[in-house]
């Protein structure tokens, strides 16, 4: 009688937690890092800003509540289930289709720096493309899904019943995102859906030449726009034009090189004091670099490479549960995540050419941090899902 208590009582409470406990303290970590640097960063500025009211903290309040709101997003994208998510994906789809039309619309869509990004609501400036990116990874999961029976088929089916399709839409995705310009978003997009598309077992050959063709594809963009061949002549050589073109890789530089090791001490930056522009958004790492030194920039980095392997880990332990959906959309948000780091950092230390993308869950931004929260929620309800499962429990 006592051994089956005993057993009933572990039923009920599994030794199995119930959710991912070190991604939730990493992904806490990086948005509590986040919030410090931003107002690090954006202190001066706002002294001095008229927008701002001339008040120190205005960016860090802002930030405050950005986060309040993600993560109650987060809290209701978590309590949903991922066969809703699934449901739903065309539609949202769909939705953030339309919501990238209306951008582009005079007198709807708010420009600034010459790009027409946000649409203004009253207090808050919504950035569709943000959302688009997890509408993206919802939708071609689903997309991959249904089409599995036709992804390693032969060549002709292959192309009509999968990569047909899948273009069209990414087309028109893309054709909405370069006309606002958006190209760091469209790069991000495209990596999901690749990427997605290869998990899923695409045909290989076809594959490879559609890499070939989007290389292709992207180069003849950047040729095409004088705008885009400037910012990558600038990437090669910033020096050559340190005050035009390559004014804020310069200076990111510069960053970098004061931080040396261990930084110049929290606060102490240089380069935040007008120097380098959207020091509290595009060139957020910069100013880690700068004041925590190689050592933060490293930490940091460490910190998405976990959370990139969590999202793959329980994508391949969703899809050993016969999960195909949420495996992908697991690995889709490590993807999404992963790259958009990579590029963000890339383009701070001179890798890269000068892209408007945020460092995910640390940079200033309202849809950004929101669209990233949601994501992350819905990773933990994949993770939640699988360890219901594996306790026995049914779908």
């Amino acid at each position: 009688m006592r051994q089956m208590l005993y057993q009933a009582m572990k039923r009920v409470r599994p030794s199995m937690g119930a959710y991912d406990k070190a991604l939730l303290w990493d992904v806490l970590l990086l948005v509590s890092l986040g919030l410090v640097m931003v107002y690090s960063a954006s202190i001066a500025m706002a002294e001095v800003g008229k927008d701002t009211g001339f008040r120190s903290a205005y960016y860090l309040i802002r930030q405050a509540i950005f986060l309040a709101v993600g993560g109650v997003a987060a809290g209701v994208a978590f309590s949903v289930p991922t066969h809703v998510w699934r449901k739903y994906a065309p539609q949202l789809f769909i939705g953030g289709v339309l919501l990238l039309m209306l951008v582009l619309i005079p007198g709807i869509g708010r420009e600034v720096n010459g790009s027409r990004r946000w649409l203004s609501l009253a207090v808050i400036n919504l950035q569709p493309s943000e959302l688009m990116k997890l509408f993206a990874v919802l939708y071609a999961a689903d997309y991959t899904v249904r089409k599995a029976g036709s992804m390693a088929a032969d060549f002709m089916e292959s192309v009509t019943k999968v990569l047909l399709p899948m273009g069209i839409v990414m087309a028109v995705v893309g054709g909405l995102l370069l006309l606002e310009p958006d190209f760091g978003a469209f790069a991000v997009i495209t990596c999901i859906a690749m990427g997605l598309l290869f998990l899923g077992g695409f045909n290989w050959r076809l594959y490879v030449g559609l890499i070939v063709f989007l290389g292709v594809a992207f180069v003849g963009l950047v040729a095409s726009s004088p705008y885009r061949r400037a910012r990558v002549l600038g990437f090669l050589d910033p020096w050559q034009d340190p005050y035009g073109k390559g004014y804020q890789l310069s200076h990111s530089l510069i960053a970098f090189g004061r931080g040396e090791w261990q930084g110049v001490g929290l606060g102490a930056s240089v380069e935040k004091l007008a120097y380098l522009p959207e020091a509290h958004t595009d060139f957020l790492m910069a100013i880690i670099a700068e004041e925590l030194g190689m050592f933060g920039v490293i930490v940091v980095l460490g910190m998405f490479a976990f959370l990139v392997a969590r999202s793959f880990q329980i994508g391949a332990q969703a899809a050993k549960l016969e999960r195909h959906f949420q495996a992908l959309v697991a690995q889709g948000i490590g993807i999404w995540l992963g790259v958009q780091s990579v590029i963000n950092i890339g383009v701070n230390m001179g890798l890269l050419p000068t892209k408007g993308l945020t460092l995910p869950l640390l940079s200033f931004g309202g849809s950004g941090i929101v669209a990233n929260l949601i994501a992350v929620g819905v990773l933990l309800r994949i993770d939640y899902e699988n360890r219901q499962l594996l306790k026995g429990y049914s779908r």
